[in-house]
C-alpha cells in the first residue's frame, strides 16, 4: 500500500467515517469494495488518461468486487482552479462515453471551496482531503443506497452543523492532521495500482 493510499484511508476513517459525514462510506470500507487508486500523473493529458483507465475498470467489474473508486492524484492539482478545471474534463468524458446516469463523479480537494459560501465558512471541509481526488460512484448503488437513507437531503446541513458543533479549531486541527501528514515524502509511489 503507497503511503498516498494509506493517507487517504487514514482520512476516511478520522474524518468521513468517524464524523459520519458519508453514512454510506462504512459498508464499502468493511467489505473492502472500495477501490482506492493513486495517480502520479503530472500532466492534465495524463490525470484524465488514468481517469479513463478507472471508469474502464469500474464499469468492467461486479459491483461486489469494486463498488465505488477513489482516484487520489498525489501529484499537481494542489491549486483548486486547475482541479475544477480537470473535474469539468472528466464529466465531459465521462458524458461522451455514454455514462451520464451510470457514474457519477464527486470531487474532493485540500481546498476545497463551495461557491457562493464564505472562505471561513466550515462547510468546505465536508470535501476537503488531504489530496485531489475524484470519486467515481455507481448511479445504481447510489440509488439503492439514498432509497434506504431517511431524508438524504439533509446530510449536507446535519454535515455542516456537526462541524459547526465542532468548532473551527478542533475541525482545523483534524483536518491539519491530515493536511500535514500529506505533506511527508511519497517514495515509491506507482502510477495507477
Amino acid at each position: 500500500m503507497t503511503d498516498v493510499e494509506q493517507l487517504t484511508r487514514r482520512w476516511l476513517q478520522e474524518c468521513v467515517l468517524a464524523l459520519e459525514l458519508c453514512p454510506f462510506a462504512a459498508p464499502v470500507l468493511k467489505d473492502d469494495s472500495l477501490r482506492i487508486a493513486v495517480s502520479v500523473a503530472a500532466t492534465p493529458e495524463l490525470q484524465l488518461q488514468d481517469f479513463l483507465i478507472e471508469l474502464d475498470l469500474l464499469q468492467g467489474c461486479d459491483e461486489g468486487k469494486i463498488s465505488t473508486t477513489l482516484l487520489v492524484y498525489a501529484e499537481g492539482l494542489q491549486d483548486f482552479a486547475e482541479f475544477l478545471e480537470l473535474l469539468e474534463l472528466a464529466q465531459a468524458l465521462l458524458e461522451q462515453a455514454g455514462l451520464a446516469g451510470v457514474v457519477q463523479l464527486a470531487s474532493f480537494h485540500p481546498q476545497y471551496r463551495f461557491e457562493g459560501e464564505p472562505a471561513a465558512a466550515l462547510s468546505h471541509f465536508t470535501n476537503r482531503s488531504p489530496r485531489p481526488m475524484l470519486h467515481l460512484l455507481r448511479e445504481s448503488m447510489l440509488t439503492r443506497v439514498l432509497a434506504q437513507y431517511p431524508d438524504p437531503a439533509a446530510i449536507p446541513r446535519r454535515n455542516i452543523a456537526r462541524l459547526e458543533a465542532m468548532g473551527r479549531e478542533a475541525v482545523a486541527s483534524l483536518w491539519g492532521d491530515q493536511t500535514l501528514a500529506k505533506r511527508s515524502a511519497l517514495p515509491n509511489q506507482r502510477r495507477i495500482n
